[in-house]
């Protein structure tokens, strides 16, 4: 964060600078061109006062008495020099240097100065110049005309100025960058001090404890952190404790089919009973563990599913459909009155978690079912509501009811638990298994014995689930 910040303020502050300076660097060059270009003017103007026309009217000459010493008072320093050139009326060479580049430019139409001068940069004996063009008209006995000169300067002190300029701002923009980079890290240090003491309170918890973070005294900014902390705990607390909850039922119930088991084994060996028998009751008992272990195995899976989102868009009907399909060999075999009504029924659900939820009903209802008896499934849409938006939702309820005694009132209170078993017999994970599904689709299960005239003629096994809008994307 501190890095993040730094580099997100300095960058742009530090660009900011540079362009800033190379501006300033340039304003100082300009500024201080002008400052030097008016003694070149100035030098112009004092050879130009220096200048006479000489011969006859017919042919003027210009005469120029300048000697190079009259420079010297316009030099600024030891580290530059100046040059001079005078041309005459006709471009001819009068005096002064006669090697320096003769001007071939045009005066500006709006000078700066009230003469007719003009300044550009040349190169002069392989050195860069700045060089002052003045436009002199001179007036003698044997005529008029008008005179160039030329004054040229070396660069040395214009560029040292500019430099010494550059280097002054420079600094004092380094001090400012210094400053921004320690008030920002001491700023972020000072703001990111809860974020460090959450750290170390997390990292010195024990490895089992999740109790939630205490809220109170947390800055507002880390309050969504720590409630997304505290809600994850809490979810991991219930996995934790579903998990610690299959170990032991497991370890539980899974003991005494391996204890039977260990006995039969047993007792084959010493020859208590026939071999056939034996091996009839060994292969009983290992079937009996194997679909207790394969219902403990689906009750975890109900719990991974929780874990996984929002789940597709399926259609209940279909499901249960294809579950009576696959169990109709158990129901011709029980010459049973089946019925089974179907509508579409879209619901959010894994598909695996909505066939387990129909053939466990199911075959609870097959088994307290008597032979010949009579068995209705029935999958419908009610309570079907339009919202704003033109979605359809409602209530999709699953319904099986059977022929058999019921449930007594004094198993219903315990009913759905993990391993309470009816008077049937069976582990008591098939409705708990049911429960846990209905619970992670958000809806309902009830089961209530169907009476008439105070006669009980079976159960009714009613599950309640929300609908999928119509507008719900996913295949239904």
């Amino acid at each position: 964060m501190r890095s993040r910040l730094l580099l997100g303020i300095l960058v742009p502050v530090g660009l900011l600078i540079g362009a800033n300076a190379h501006r300033l660097y340039q304003d100082a060059r300009r500024a201080i061109d002008t400052a030097y270009d008016r003694t070149l003017l100035a030098s112009a103007k004092t050879i130009g006062e220096q200048l006479d026309v000489q011969g006859t009217p017919e042919a003027p000459r210009l005469v120029s008495e300048v000697p190079y010493a009259a420079l010297e008072a316009f030099e600024a320093d030891n580290r530059s020099r100046m040059f001079y050139r005078v041309t005459g009326f006709q471009g001819e060479w009068v005096s002064g240097f006669d090697d320096l580049p003769a001007w071939h430019g045009r005066l500006p139409d709006r000078g700066a100065y009230a003469a007719l001068v003009d300044f550009y940069d040349d190169v002069y004996q392989g050195e860069p110049v700045r060089i002052a063009v003045l436009k002199q008209p001179v007036a003698g006995a044997a005529g008029l005309g008008v005179a160039t000169i030329q004054v040229a300067e070396t660069l040395e002190i214009r560029r040292t100025l500019a430099r010494q300029v550059l280097v002054s701002t420079l600094w004092r923009q380094a001090a400012l960058l210094a400053v921004i980079a320690i008030v920002v890290w001491g700023v972020v240090l000072f703001a990111t001090r809860p974020v460090r003491a959450l750290s170390r309170t997390i990292a010195a918890r024990a490895d089992d404890d999740i109790d939630p973070i205490p809220m109170p005294g947390v800055p507002a900014e880390l309050a969504p952190l720590v409630a997304a902390i505290n809600e994850a705990w809490h979810r991991q607390a219930g996995l934790l404790a579903h998990q610690k909850r299959f170990v032991r039922d497991t370890s539980h119930q899974l003991r005494t089919p391996l204890a039977v088991l260990k006995a039969q084994v047993q007792s084959a060996r010493r020859g208590d009973v026939p071999a056939a028998q034996a091996i009839d009751e060994i292969g009983a008992t290992v079937d009996g563990a194997t679909a207790l272990a394969n219902q403990m195995l689906a009750l975890a899976k109900v719990e991974q599913l929780r874990q996984q989102g929002d789940p597709p868009r399926l259609d209940l009907a279909a499901t249960v459909r294809e579950v009576a399909l696959d169990l109709a060999p158990l129901i011709a075999d029980a010459e049973l009155d089946f019925e089974l009504s179907t509508e579409p029924a879209p619901v959010r659900g894994h598909a695996w978690a909505l066939r387990e939820l129909a053939r466990n009903l199911l075959h609870n209802a097959l088994r307290h079912c008597p032979r010949g008896g009579r068995l209705a499934v029935a999958v419908t849409l009610r309570g079907r509501e339009a919202d704003g938006s033109g979605a359809t939702a409602g209530v999709v309820e699953l319904r099986i009811g059977d022929s058999g005694p019921g449930i007594p009132a004094s198993l219903r209170a315990k009913l759905g638990q993990p391993f309470a078993a009816g008077p049937n017999g069976g582990s008591g994970l098939g409705l708990a298994i049911c429960r846990e599904i209905v619970g992670s689709l958000g809806g309902t299960l009830a089961l209530d014995n169907r009476e008439h005239d105070g006669v009980i003629e079976g159960l009714d096994a009613v599950v309640r689930l929300p609908a999928a809008a119509s507008t719900d994307a996913g295949p239904a």
